[in-house]
């Protein structure tokens, strides 16, 4: 059973349960995000995160443009990896480059 009002709340689930005089499992059954609706949330999260990451921002830039912190925009790019949604581009290291260009020229 999901959450009659899928929100995200202010009070733990102990406080509630003190308050209510219930047990805190009896709380967090009733008040719970169904695990659908958490996973497409999740996938959600990552997707903009990565698209933001294919646009050649930083870190910090994905993080001021979502609210996520610098760190959860880490996580978040690799938990993309773990899950197989995102591949970061293969970047061509600098001393590669200037090989290839001297190479060239």
């Amino acid at each position: 059973m999901g959450a009659l009002n899928p929100r995200r709340r202010k009070r733990t689930a102990r406080e509630v349960a003190a308050r209510a005089g219930v047990s805190e499992r009896t709380v967090r059954a009733i008040a719970a995000e169904p695990r659908a609706e958490y996973l497409a949330r999740a996938k959600a999260r990552r997707a903009r995160v990565t698209a933001l990451r294919d646009q050649g921002l930083t870190y910090k830039q994905i993080a001021e443009a979502t609210g996520e912190t610098r760190d959860a925009v880490g996580y978040l790019i690799y938990e993309a990896r773990q899950h197989g949604e995102w591949d970061e581009p293969q970047r061509v290291h600098a001393s590669a480059a200037r090989r290839v260009l001297k190479a060239a020229f």
